[in-house]
């Protein structure tokens, strides 16, 4: 390979790292969740559903592999919007009941019921704006807990990642946590060698008479 070769395929590289980790950069943007208490967030299963803008949504009681889950288990919504709580009918009695003192919204379903089918309505209000822990009263100490947000006043996070990647949404997922500044300091690290291997070329590499019928 003769040195101006070299130099446009080195430029080139370093190019390629550096759209690489602004590319990375921009599957990195956040999304935006409620900033749901910690009681919410060790609850079974763990989805989310951010359902603003619909008239009504459905909440599986008895989810997940035991049936001791709600699905979503942390849910976003506008005031005015109706929630359907509909039994499974898997991992025995169940019922919906706001956590003392978790929140303004007053969800309760009554006695827990274990038939498949059964439905418990709320209608949620104004009043309700702002974020609420409940849970299954019989099954509590197993982690039947979930969370409903209300409105656009709610505190907010950011969580996850924007964008399809093709990596899993939970990072943590592949075996090893990677950070943002990390593919800073790579890219960075990616672009310091190349101008070194260059540098080395330029310096000790072939002769620019080679390949053209000269001597060394």
């Amino acid at each position: 390979m003769k040195r101006r070769d070299f130099v446009r395929t080195a430029g080139g590289a370093t190019a390629a790292a550096t759209a690489s980790a602004g590319a990375t950069g921009t599957a990195a943007a956040q999304e935006v969740q409620p900033d749901w208490p910690s009681g919410v967030t060790s609850g079974n299963l763990g989805s989310y559903q951010d359902a603003r803008g619909e008239d009504a949504v459905t909440v599986a009681v008895g989810a997940g592999e035991g049936g001791l889950a709600f699905d979503p288990t942390q849910l976003w919504v506008d005031p005015g919007t109706t929630i359907t709580f509909e039994w499974t009918g898997n991992g025995g009695a169940h019922n919906v009941q706001t956590v003392d003192g978790g929140g303004p919204a007053s969800l309760d379903s009554g006695n827990p019921v274990g038939e498949e089918g059964a439905t418990y309505e709320y209608e949620v209000a104004e009043e309700d704006a702002g974020i609420t822990h409940y849970h299954c009263v019989p099954h509590t100490a197993v982690g039947m807990h979930a969370g409903l947000a209300v409105g656009e006043g709610v505190a907010t996070v950011e969580a996850g990642g924007g964008g399809a990647t093709g990596w899993p949404e939970d990072i943590a997922d592949v075996g090893m946590p990677i950070h943002a500044h990390w593919v800073g300091v790579t890219a960075g690290l990616g672009i310091v060698l190349t101008f070194v291997f260059t540098f080395y070329m330029l310096k000790y590499g072939e002769s620019a008479h080679t390949g053209h019928g000269g001597t060394q």
